[in-house]
């Protein structure tokens, strides 16, 4: 995951890496990595909700992104 920070804010988030070992994970991303990317950018923060039925992205997803707000000093 990368993300984009101007002024100390958020701005983008650009996910490098989803499951997409079959449809269903291709699916699920395309329904829940648009969900996360728009809550973490509106959160400002990795406290955002997990998106039913896609826990498994949900969890991979805030992994990364508290990776690279820490790595942002965020």
């Amino acid at each position: 995951m990368s993300i984009t920070v101007t002024d100390g804010k958020v701005t983008g988030v650009d996910v490098l890496r989803s499951p997409d070992g079959n449809p269903r994970d291709t699916e699920i991303n395309a329904r829940a990595l648009p969900v996360l990317v728009r809550e973490t950018i509106e959160a400002q923060s990795a406290k955002i909700d997990m998106v039913s039925g896609a826990t498994v992205t949900s969890d991979g997803y805030l992994t990364s992104l508290q990776s690279a707000l820490d790595q942002a000093g965020i």
